[in-house]
């Protein structure tokens, strides 16, 4: 029902390259332990093997994985949330002796383990050492035992493109960011659109602004993206383009409404798979906040009971998702799927606070900006543990996701001026830093500037 960092590992070589935000285990003990609890796992059922492409066809920036899996679930939302097929197996090399050795493509293993028993209670998430979500950063792997959720079981999504892409970018030099990707289209005489690529961490309206529908006459915005951006600097001019790797959404079901993100809404209409909601009696999908009132006939929940409002019992699990393709979004962006990506005009972080940060402010410079991400907080609300209202620190809205020591990516989004060559920084865009939910009053007296 969600990811377990408890159970997520970074198994680099070396500890230290792991970093103190990851939890570290020795590749060889891990491998061992994987494979006496893969050996046998999925007898008796089919095995899936799914090559996927991240990001645009023909792409210098995209990236092949191949899934292996016994979950009709994770092949399933693997189609819906990627290219799959023929796209990935045309982006692979041609075959060679070197490419035998190391294979150019991310290699995923996921099983959901031993079949689940009806009335035999589970030993509990957090204390269940045979639940394992693996990564493996040197030989480019991912191994995934005992969960069927989406982001335990689709190692295409933090899983790759996260967590072993920032590894890669590092290698490589490029930058995978949990980030936003949005077209903004000012009115008619108002000058060209702008991309923008944000950070923000969870409830903090990342999706809400990937698909806004402005309120202010003439404005559009455009979704290239609303979860995952890899960002590259373009040789010829020293530019920061990126591309969206994923080819659909894995939104968050509740709350989700035609008043609070209609064009997410809408792109979960049809060919779309749900994930822990509420059933109706007419065999369609139902959470809290989709209306105002549950429908008529009857729901029955996301645990398969009966359930009216004032049980005491949620009817769509908190965390309930849909998973839908990216070309279902009304307002989805001709340059979703250019294989030149999108040129970034603008980098924004931002977090919620009630008080003390201001609604908005611009960095004076790239390492300004860095510092504006690396000292990312946010107020917990209800949806994160621990108390509401109390901080929680999330650098560039990366902690859970960022596949190496966190001060050593600090120094990598440092020396991406240095990519530029000629260039420099000069071609980078400006970082600004915003606040939602700040309280906001007028100032008293004019100040001057």
């Amino acid at each position: 029902m969600a990811r377990l960092e408890s159970r997520t590992f970074i198994c680099s070589l070396n500890k230290a390259d792991a970093g103190p935000t990851n939890n570290w285990a020795a590749p060889d003990e891990m491998k061992k332990q994987l494979d006496g609890l893969l050996a046998g796992s999925m007898a008796g059922r089919t095995m899936f093997v799914v090559p996927f492409l991240l990001g645009p066809a023909g792409s210098r920036m995209s990236r092949v994985g191949v899934q292996v899996t016994d979950s009709a679930y994770a092949v399933l939302n693997l189609m819906t949330l990627c290219r799959v097929g023929r796209a990935a197996l045309d982006a692979l090399p041609p075959p060679s002796a070197a490419a035998a050795a190391a294979p150019p493509w991310v290699r995923a293993t996921h099983t959901v383990g031993a079949p689940l028993k009806t009335g035999v209670p589970d030993t509990p998430w957090p204390s269940n050492p045979n639940k394992l979500i693996t990564h493996f950063p040197e030989t480019r792997e991912v191994v995934s035992f005992g969960s069927g959720y989406g982001g335990n079981a689709l190692l295409n999504k933090k899983c790759f493109a996260l967590r072993l892409a920032s590894t890669m970018g590092r290698d490589q030099g490029w930058l995978a960011e949990h980030m936003l990707l949005a077209k903004v289209t000012p009115p008619p005489g108002g000058g060209r659109p702008i991309f923008v690529a944000a950070a923000f961490p969870s409830s903090c309206g990342k999706t809400n602004l990937a698909m806004m529908a402005p309120a202010l006459p003439g404005w559009r915005v455009e979704t290239v993206g609303d979860d995952i951006a890899w960002l590259h600097v373009r040789p010829r001019d020293g530019k920061l383009v990126a591309i969206n790797p994923e080819a659909g959404f894995f939104g968050v079901a509740t709350g989700t409404s035609a008043a609070t993100n209609p064009h997410a809404l809408a792109c979960a209409a049809k060919n779309t798979i749900f994930t822990n909601v509420a059933a109706t009696a007419g065999g369609d999908v139902w959470w809290e906040g989709l209306t105002p009132a549950p429908p008529p006939g009857g729901v029955v929940n996301w645990l398969r009971k009966p359930w009216a409002p004032g049980c005491g019992e949620d009817a769509a699990h908190a965390n309930s998702r849909f998973s839908a393709p990216a070309t279902q979004c009304p307002v989805l962006a001709k340059e979703f799927d250019d294989p030149e990506g999108v040129p970034i005009d603008a980098i924004i972080f931002g977090g919620r606070r009630a008080t003390t940060v201001p609604l908005v402010h611009q960095t004076r410079g790239w390492a300004e900006g860095v510092w504006a991400g690396a000292t990312m907080t946010s107020e917990k609300t209800a949806a994160a543990e621990g108390q509401p209202g109390e901080l929680r620190y999330d650098p560039f809205a990366m902690t859970p996701f960022c596949g190496y020591n966190m001060a050593d990516y600090f120094d990598h989004w440092l020396r991406v001026p240095g990519w530029a060559g000629a260039h420099g920084g000069k071609a980078l865009p400006p970082v600004f830093f915003v606040n939602w939910c700040g309280r906001w009053r007028a100032p008293r007296r004019a100040h001057s500037p």
